[in-house]
């Protein structure tokens, strides 16, 4: 069971890497699709207000970026939830990832300087120049693998990014 739960860990990190990626970026850049809003409300948000989204203070109830979220989180671990007898370990491994990725996200939304000191890669993601990298938001495991972690937090650009912003807001 623990290897399975390993595999499971690795599998569901490489899971968020790729929906991310290939789901919420490649397919929710259309405004006609359902993943839309994860590019169009939850991206747009946290840029303007510096990493902070307030769909997250919003019931989950509501139809919004975060329960929309929520809805992918449930359907992805109802799809391994067959596999419990087989592999329990694996199965336990995604629903833990899917309510650890939904905690940590949550959370990096609500207190961006939190997200700032303990989640720096999604940081980077949402308010580094490049928003097409940096997809894990757990752990950066995949986005090492695949080349995909591309820092900014403490970088030259980012002090000229918040020094410019500054000079704006006076």
């Amino acid at each position: 069971m623990l290897i399975g739960f390993a595999v499971g860990m690795i599998a569901s990190n490489a899971a968020e890497w790729v929906m991310h990626k290939h789901v919420l970026h490649e397919r929710g850049r259309k405004k006609q699709s359902f993943w839309s809003f994860h590019w169009h409300e939850h991206h747009r948000e946290a840029r303007r207000n510096g990493g902070r989204d307030p769909h997250y203070e919003r019931s989950i109830f509501a139809w919004n970026s975060q329960s929309k979220e929520l809805i992918a989180l449930v359907g992805a671990t109802a799809l391994v939830t067959p596999l419990l007898p087989i592999v329990p370990g694996f199965v336990l491994a995604s629903w833990f990832s899917a309510w650890r990725y939904y905690r940590l996200h949550k959370r990096a939304h609500l207190d961006p300087k939190w997200a700032r000191e303990h989640l720096p890669w999604h940081y980077d993601h949402h308010m580094g120049p490049e928003q097409d990298a940096n997809w894990c938001v757990t752990h950066p495991f995949w986005d090492h693998v695949m080349g995909t972690r591309v820092p900014y937090l403490g970088t030259e650009r980012e002090r000229v990014d918040l020094a410019r912003a500054s000079a704006r807001a006076s």
